[in-house]
């Protein structure tokens, strides 16, 4: 990211390249030790493998994502989203969710994403990042959680 890029358009780089499978331009906005936390799988963590895992699920979903609004705090950027996407087997179909990100250097060193994909198999008893620290951030947990 150049001093002069918003953070929100570094999201939104990030988001050109998921959509375009486009490994190299994942990874030029990625911290090396990148971690996506999602609701419904384990994280993803580090850059290579993050773009990876975009870059084998793009020909899968042919999903487009767009930035639709954003809050930008210090070094920390808010975003709701919208996917385009084809579900295996399905029509299109619109997604939507938010993200919290963390940036480091100029680069996405995490993100969480919150949404519900009604296509994912959910047997959890919480919709909850799956592998966060919650205690280790101060959040609320359960007794025994």
């Amino acid at each position: 990211m150049s001093v002069a890029e918003a953070p929100l358009e570094l999201v939104r780089r990030y988001y050109a390249g998921c959509s375009a499978a486009d490994r190299a331009a994942m990874l030029a906005t990625f911290c090396d030790d990148v971690v996506h936390y999602f609701t419904h799988h384990a994280p993803v963590r580090g850059a290579v493998a993050l773009a990876e895992y975009w870059a084998r699920m793009q020909p899968r979903i042919a999903g487009h994502w767009t930035v639709d609004h954003g809050l930008v705090q210090g070094a920390e950027v808010v975003i709701e989203w919208t996917m385009r996407w084809t579900p295996p087997g399905g029509q299109p179909e619109l997604m939507r969710g938010a993200e919290w990100y963390r940036l480091r250097g100029g680069h996405i060193a995490e993100i969480r994403a919150y949404y519900l994909n009604r296509h994912a198999p959910y047997e959890r008893r919480h919709f909850e990042l799956d592998g966060f620290d919650y205690a280790g951030r101060g959040y609320p947990i359960l007794p025994g959680s």
